[in-house]
């Protein structure tokens, strides 16, 4: 599989600007592993993006691109690696979310101190 840059005409394609200037480029699919770099080459989820013509940018469409590392060999274990690590999070934000819904739970089923 081949890689191509990242696809800015793809309607996957989200990029957002915060007020220090550092820039997040992503795949909303998380089909890109070597975002904000490239995007494969063989996208089964391509879709170019139709809104986008005829829009003026202004100050604060992301002016800075990414500079691209050096090449290197594509190592499958590298995204191996990288999904795991996402996994970790998504599991520990999973088990947070579900301990969040506990707790507001058992506030539903308390009784209310009121004046008698």
């Amino acid at each position: 599989m081949s890689a191509v840059t990242m696809r800015v005409d793809c309607r996957h394609y989200q990029s957002r600007t915060y007020s220090n200037g550092e820039a997040v480029r992503k795949c909303v699919l998380d089909l890109a592993p070597e975002a904000p770099w490239r995007c494969p080459a063989d996208c089964p989820s391509y879709e170019r993006k139709m809104i986008d013509a005829g829009w003026q940018y202004g100050s604060l469409a992301p002016t800075k691109v990414p500079v691209e590392p050096p090449e290197a060999e594509v190592d499958p274990a590298v995204a191996a690696l990288l999904d795991e690590a996402e996994n970790i999070v998504n599991d520990i934000g999973f088990q947070l979310r579900a301990e969040e819904d506990r707790k507001a739970r058992r506030k539903l089923f308390r009784k209310k101190k009121g004046k008698r």
